[in-house]
């Protein structure tokens, strides 16, 4: 082979490598190579879980953020960033990188794409968010944000070493919720946290063993009403699970029933549920959803009411 050849060849692997990433350049496969980084240069990760050629939305953020140099300037000081791809075109990626991907995905919880996750060098997640309008500057500064949650929880660590008792646990139940991370998640990377939480406060005087325990329950009820045969058999236990449940979770379940009325054509019930739903929380964010599905819900009825007088007119000819 001359050495045009071999500097043809170069290129094209070279080009190879930077097509790869999704993002451009900047970006690793290597999950293992990625926290070593990340040790010694003293820096978080930004793990990218992706479908490069499939996901409107994640190509919108590579498009709008990743891309762009005002993001990786402002970003490389802070983060190694890490792309955990999952493509339709599977011959991007190596056998090992499609598994090493696979068992991220498990590890991590991850249900959705996109999803970024803002982790420390071990790994252990402390912020999660996904994609964000507004460009690359934006970007970077909801980033500046999410990673002031690793400060925090930091410093909480740091108060619950020096407690002891309830104080100890008040303090690594502040580190847990700064991170506003979904249970499993906690379960999966803090359980050691969790434990020392209940050792600490076995009278449970913070509340949070109840809290995971409702939780837990709440998550049963869910389980059990996707078992349900028919919308009589949800609305049944509906009813009788909606007492054991107090606050947010009690008007979740209530809005559950608002919804199986609606679905049974009930709408009058469903108004007045859905009213009920709003009364137990006022201030949630669910009111929200529960004002706009009373709205559908009576669009739905002004619908069906008008239904049998235009069968009417067509009955008559007109």
């Amino acid at each position: 082979m001359n050495t045009r050849h071999i500097l043809a060849a170069a290129c094209a692997a070279t080009f190879a490598v930077t097509s790869a990433f999704a993002g451009g350049e900047g970006w690793t496969h290597d999950f293992a190579a990625a926290k070593k980084q990340a040790d010694s240069e003293k820096k978080d990760l930004l793990m990218d879980f992706t479908g490069s050629d499939w996901c409107g939305w994640c190509i919108k953020l590579n498009d709008e953020v990743f891309k762009h140099d005002a993001f990786k300037t402002g970003v490389k000081d802070k983060f190694v960033l890490v792309e955990l791809d999952y493509p339709e075109d599977k011959s991007k990626l190596s056998e090992e990188t499609q598994k090493q991907n696979e068992e991220l995905q498990g590890k991590y919880g991850i249900q959705g794409f996109p999803t970024i996750l803002l982790c420390d060098a071990e790994g252990k997640p402390f912020a999660k968010t996904g994609y964000q309008a507004g460009g690359p500057e934006k970007y970077v500064a909801h980033l500046d944000e999410l990673r002031a949650k690793k400060e925090t929880r930091d410093k909480a660590f740091a108060d619950a070493g020096k407690a002891e008792g309830t104080a100890k646990a008040k303090a690594l139940v502040a580190a847990l919720d700064a991170m506003e991370l979904e249970d499993e998640t906690v379960g999966a990377f803090y359980g050691d946290v969790v434990e020392q939480i209940k050792t600490a406060d076995p009278k449970d005087e913070t509340g949070y063993a109840k809290k995971l325990a409702m939780k837990q329950k709440f998550a049963e009820f869910g389980k059990k009403l996707n078992e349900s045969k028919n919308h009589d058999e949800a609305l049944a236990f509906v009813e009788k699970s909606e007492g054991e449940f107090e606050g947010e979770q009690k008007q979740q379940i209530v809005g559950i029933k608002a919804q199986i009325y609606a679905m049974t054509g009930k709408f009058d019930e469903a108004i007045k549920t859905a009213d009920e739903a709003k009364a137990i929380a006022p201030d949630s964010a669910m009111v929200g959803q529960l004002e706009n599905f009373k709205k559908n819900v009576e669009a739905a009825k002004a619908k069906a009411a008008a239904a049998p007088k235009e069968e009417g007119k067509e009955d008559a000819g007109e």
